[in-house]
């Protein structure tokens, strides 16, 4: 479906200009987007849930796309982005919505679900359970368990060092990035296990064949986005992981009540990181763990149809 036949709009939220996209009318499904993504993510989503029946919302994240992207790295907090969601809710007259996320989105949509539980009426998350609070702040962890070797979230902390790399060339980090969490390519391919000195793409192949769910038109897209406000929006939500286990210290052993969907790709690299099986006892509500086959972190471009039928199917039940 053409971009025209979707509504593009901008929103006045949470004192900053927020780009959504949605389609259709009924219950509002507001989607959220991971790193290194856009609303565009859920070009596949958009006009499947219309058609269902539901409101499909899909914002770009603050710091993403046409969205406004704020210098300060503490403004890109757990507390701002769930208020953004509150704040674009409330520019669109709706009281209540599900929330769906997707890698960084799904930890904001389970934090709308506890921080304002009376204003989702369920929650969906592709790739990230819902782990609920660290015993210590989550870099302190990653650093000791990554002492001595790379890890790609250890190496976004340092303002300006992963933002030199990516922007050397927008489109090449791109479609590196989306291969190597792909189901093309070999688990944790350049993300983690290389010496610590290491950046990002080093000793990452080159796709050996066009991706079957990337296109050259869908590359373009993400490609001029991203080469018009660079990457320092999506790597400062890295740099906030010990400042949100600061600040969110009252959800200590909170539990997600509403009802939840979690699916994840069967060659998701965060499944060798996430305990999902601990998500059950935080999340009483769950109805349902879903793992694709053949399918890598980018689960709703990946494998766009059965994404839709899950999420209809769910919220078929819950909305």
């Amino acid at each position: 479906m053409t971009t025209a036949a979707r509504n593009q709009n901008f929103a006045a939220a949470n004192g900053i200009r927020i780009h959504y996209v949605e389609q259709g009318s009924g219950f509002p499904v507001i989607m959220l987007h991971g790193f290194p993504e856009l609303w565009y993510s859920w070009r596949h989503q958009l006009p499947a849930l219309a058609q269902a029946g539901y409101r499909a919302i899909a914002p770009d994240v603050r710091g993403y796309g046409q969205t406004d992207a704020p210098r300060e790295i503490e403004a890109y907090n757990m507390l701002n982005l769930t208020a953004d969601v509150i704040g674009l809710l409330d520019s669109l007259g709706e009281e209540k919505a599900v929330v769906v996320g997707h890698d960084w989105g799904a930890p904001i949509a389970w934090h709308c679900a506890l921080l304002y539980p009376d204003r989702f009426a369920a929650v969906a998350a592709l790739s990230v359970p819902y782990m609920g609070r660290s015993p210590a702040p989550p870099i302190q962890i990653l650093g000791h368990m990554f002492a001595n070797n790379f890890f790609y979230m250890l190496y976004f902390q340092e303002p300006g060092v992963a933002e030199a790399e990516m922007e050397a060339d927008p489109r090449r980090s791109l479609r590196l990035f989306m291969h190597m969490a792909s189901a093309q390519a070999p688990t944790g391919t350049g993300l983690m296990g290389k010496p610590k000195d290491a950046k990002l793409f080093d000793a990452v192949p080159e796709p050996v064949q066009p991706s079957p769910w990337l296109t050259d038109e869908d590359l373009d897209y993400y490609t001029a986005q991203f080469q018009r406000t660079g990457f320092r929006g999506g790597l400062n939500r890295y740099r906030n992981m010990d400042r949100d286990w600061e600040e969110l210290a009252h959800l200590a052993g909170a539990t997600v009540q509403q009802p939840a969907l979690y699916v994840a790709g069967e060659r998701d690299p965060v499944r060798l990181l996430a305990q999902v099986d601990t998500m059950k006892a935080a999340v009483p509500n769950l109805k349902e763990i879903v793992t694709l086959p053949d399918c890598g972190h980018w689960t709703q471009q990946e494998k766009p149809e059965e994404i839709n039928q899950l999420l209809i199917d769910f919220l078929r039940e819950v909305a």
